[in-house]
């Protein structure tokens, strides 16, 4: 009876507890079938109505709407009192609100940065300074002044500095970092050191870097490795920029025995390179292509045939973050080997040839051994380089025997260097070895579409110049060289399409955008005002640019762009004759002289130069100088009939007595031109017997006429009928000259000693 009462009093004691709805048995839920099927049913779908289902739901929604007033004791007298609304009147509320703002400015500072907007984010690091020391001072006078959080200041002042040497304001942020170092709560502050040194590195100023540098050194214990050698490297880095190499030497030496990496032993390289140490160089190339990478084996990424599953997962990391990371790793190894080995080849033995071969020994030996092939071929190029092309030829040709990738590169190496020596024969040889060596090669193609190019086959060079494209959309040379085919072929708007996206991919390219001047006048002004845009300095884009405004009317513009050109390349014999012709037509003779006189420099065998010279003297008024200048051209071109005419005409205005020298020797000359063209034209007609028997007929009478005429020429006085018969008459180089207004000077006596004798009117110049 006991145990029964006992029963009974514990189940009035907990009555109630063992009371449940059991809709809230969520272990009997798998085996509600109902259920079950509402939770299969895809979403949006109502499930088969049925007593279960429809207990559920509204279960549900009994559950939802009762949880908050469950009461196991059925205690409940009423409906719970609502939450207590949080005071933000109070001091603590107002520091967390604070607080929570100081971060949020701070987060917002860091994205802006990673965005960008630089400015922005100083802005932002700046109010948050502001209000932290507002968090700080309201802390203060809520006597919770040992509550300070410094984690939040040491952020606030962090992020502040970064921000200002983003910003290049480096005293600001010299500054804020100094706060943070001089401040003894700061725990690790001495690390700032290193960014205050990354400043004056910046700054140049470099003694104080390393004080920095080493600085920070003392503060980071053993501990931390990877940045004591980061560090390091940042030193040996300065002392180089200071040329210091023997302390630079120590820094990347001690890194090389406790923690090598590629970047470092390639500045070690460097630096005994600098010291001329031939033998330290090779030892300290040794170690470079030694540095363990810390890759695995390709092959790791190869599926294997049974194992589908391995191969989903192969095939996933392929290409993921971490395998892009170690090519690009390994890629930068090669490069810093390869540089290495040519700068070192030519100065670690007696010849740069005997010095390459030991780099290629050493790399066949090393992990990098499919790096040999590379360094054989930039052994050729580097012969190329040095002008000696049958050492690279000779070179290149010992690849011929090689796998195919080694064999096309080579083999296009040398396609381009006979085509480069015109010996297109060759050159076509060779790109056709490189395209069976590997078809999808662009360089190979683009080789053997020149070859083709050369021989005016443009229809053949397009197709190739297309396949080179099919392979690699990216082939700028095969793109520039398909427009030119087109333009070749005279379809200018598939070679203008070609240029356009050439264009498209090199924006500032000088030589693409040139190539756009086929379109109409005004658009092709436009495109080679772009081209000055980046090249300013280029006389050709300059006087093309003169000669579109010349053609559009434009004589000012034309002329600017003319004398730029002239300036940058004062050679260019068109432009010096447009800009002397432009200095004529505006009635500026004396200005045109110095362009004609540069033109003889370049041209001392063209007389036309120093007749217009001449002309210019004469046109501007100086009698007496092209007076000389005549005289000048006559002695060095004695036959020439213009100078003699002009030399006639201008001792006649001016009264001189060598007038009849000069019509003598200007009769004499034209006889003898006259002569001259007999013979020629004799020696053209009949048989060969006939031409000989007209030259030797020919050759008789003009001896006699030479006799005679110099008989006459030995005679005391000039016979006024000769001077009559002399034909002075010439063309003025210059063109006509305008006409001058009729003044009213009085007329010229003339005083000469021909003042008894009559020049006929055929003497004088028309």
């Amino acid at each position: 009876m006991e145990n029964v009462h006992l029963a009974v009093e514990e189940e009035d004691l907990y009555s109630g507890y063992n009371d449940y709805n059991p809709t809230f048995d969520s272990e009997e839920l798998e085996n509600d079938v109902g259920f079950q099927q509402a939770v299969r049913t895809s979403h949006g779908r109502r499930p088969p109505v049925s007593p279960n289902t429809h207990s559920v739901c509204v279960c549900v929604c009994v559950c939802v709407c009762v949880c908050s007033n469950f009461d196991p004791l059925g205690q409940s007298k009423g409906p719970a009192p609502p939450l207590e609304a949080k005071n933000e009147d109070t001091p603590e509320e107002k520091i967390k609100i604070l607080e929570k703002k100081v971060n949020d400015l701070i987060e917002e500072s860091c994205m802006a940065q990673s965005m960008g907007a630089l400015q922005l984010a100083l802005e932002k690091a700046k109010e948050a300074g502001r209000k932290e020391r507002a968090l700080v001072r309201q802390r203060e006078q809520s006597g919770n002044a040992d509550h300070i959080n410094l984690d939040l200041t040491y952020s606030v002042l962090l992020n502040l500095a970064n921000q200002y040497a983003n910003n290049e304001m480096y005293p600001e942020a010299l500054n804020s970092y100094q706060v943070i170092v001089k401040n003894k709560m700061f725990s690790n502050a001495g690390r700032m050191k290193v960014n205050m040194a990354n400043i004056y590195v910046k700054q140049k100023n470099y003694p104080k870097a390393i004080k920095f540098y080493r600085m920070a050194l003392d503060q980071i214990s053993n501990a931390h490795k990877e940045m004591r050698i980061k560090i390091m490297q940042n030193i040996g880095v300065v002392f180089v920029r200071m040329g210091q190499y023997s302390d630079a030497i120590t820094s990347f030496e001690h890194i090389m025995s406790e923690s090598p990496n590629i970047k470092t032993g390639f500045n070690l390289i460097l630096c005994y390179y600098a010291i001329g140490d031939r033998d330290r160089m090779k030892k300290a190339f040794q170690k470079l292509i030694s540095v363990p990478l810390g890759i695995d084996d390709e092959d790791k990424y190869i599926p294997s045939n049974d194992d589908t599953s391995s191969n989903m997962i192969i095939e996933a990391i392929k290409n993921d973050k971490l395998h892009q990371m170690e090519r690009d790793l390994k890629v930068l190894a090669e490069k810093y080997i390869m540089t290495a080995a040519k700068l070192i080849a030519p100065a670690i033995e007696n010849s740069f040839a005997s010095g390459f071969d030991w780099c290629v020994d050493m790399v066949k030996s090393s992990q990098y051994v499919e790096l040999a092939n590379d360094l054989e071929i930039n052994k050729a190029i580097t012969y190329l380089r040095q002008k000696d092309f049958n050492q690279a030829v000779e070179t290149l040709k010992t690849f011929e025997k090689k796998d195919s990738r080694v064999k096309s590169a080579a083999a296009t190496n040398l396609s381009f260097l006979y085509f480069l020596e015109k010996d297109y024969d060759q050159a076509d040889r060779y790109a056709d070895l490189a395209m069976n060596a590997d078809r999808y090669n662009p360089a190979a193609l683009i080789n053997k579409g020149n070859t083709v190019f050369v021989k005016q086959d443009y229809e053949k060079a397009a197709e190739f110049y297309k396949e080179a494209l099919r392979n690699d959309s990216s082939c700028t040379e095969a793109l520039y060289n398909l427009g030119l085919t087109y333009k070749k072929l005279n379809r200018l708007e598939e070679a203008l399409d070609c240029f356009l996206k050439l264009h498209a991919i090199l924006r500032n390219s000088a030589q693409v955008m040139y190539q756009l001047l086929l379109e109409e006048p005004q658009q092709a002004i436009e495109w080679l005002m772009q081209v000055i845009s980046v090249t300013p300095t280029d006389p050709q884009a300059l006087a093309k640019l003169g000669e579109l405004h010349d053609g559009e009317g434009d004589k000012s513009q034309a002329f600017q762009h003319y004398y730029e050109s002239f300036r940058y390349f004062p050679s260019n014999i068109d432009v010096i004759e447009w800009l002397g012709a432009y200095y004529i037509e505006t009635q500026f003779c004396e200005k045109a002289i110095q362009y004609f006189e540069r033109a003889t420099l370049i041209q001392p065998t063209q007389v036309k130069w120093q007749l217009m010279v001449a002309s210019c003297y004469r046109r501007s008024g100086n009698y007496q100088k092209a007076l000389e200048t005549y005289k000048d051209i006559h002695r060095k071109f004695p036959e020439n009939v213009e100078c003699l005419r002009f030399l006639v005409r201008l001792c006649t205005d001016m009264g001189l007595k060598e007038v009849q020298e000069y019509a003598t020797k200007l009769k004499k000359v034209e006889k003898m031109k006259e002569m001259r063209e007999q013979r020629v034209k004799s020696g053209r007609e009949g048989s060969a017997r006939g031409r000989r028997e007209g030259r030797e007929g020919s050759a008789g009478s003009a001896g006699e006429s030479a006799l005679k005429l110099l008989r006459s020429i030995k005679l005391s006085g000039v016979n006024p009928l000769f001077l009559s018969c002399v034909d002075a008459s010439y063309v003025d180089p210059l063109g006509p000259q305008m006409e001058r207004p009729k003044t009213g000077a009085k007329k010229r006596v003339e005083d000469d000693d021909f003042a008894d004798e009559e020049l006929g009117d055929d003497l004088l110049p028309e």
